[in-house]
């Protein structure tokens, strides 16, 4: 499944649940990320499905939303919710939303 950045930024207004996983790597989240995402790079993903909540949807963002699409398979295959972010960060920061 798919979420635009303007959806996820209302949700993220509105108090949603949603987790929100940035599988990119370390040098990467270093220059940005969603305020309130968990860093988890998409190699160690499948080991670290322990850390995430199943009863609460997951949203996986990369740079550009191809690993986040492989990121969500990953998740959905293992029983999570989980949604892609297509265009990632690239499409978060060019639509102005908060970056820490």
């Amino acid at each position: 499944m798919e979420i635009t950045p303007q959806q996820l930024s209302e949700q993220l207004t509105n108090g949603g649940d949603a987790q929100i996983v940035d599988v990119r790597e370390s040098a990467e989240v270093a220059l940005d990320m969603i305020p309130g995402a968990r860093h988890i790079p998409l190699g160690e993903l499948p080991e670290r499905f322990k850390d995430l909540d199943k009863s609460r949807p997951v949203i996986a963002v990369c740079r550009s939303g191809r690993r986040s699409a492989v990121a969500a398979e990953q998740l959905a295959a293992a029983g999570f919710t989980a949604y892609t972010m297509p265009g990632g960060m690239l499409d978060w920061t060019a639509a102005g939303f908060p970056i820490s």
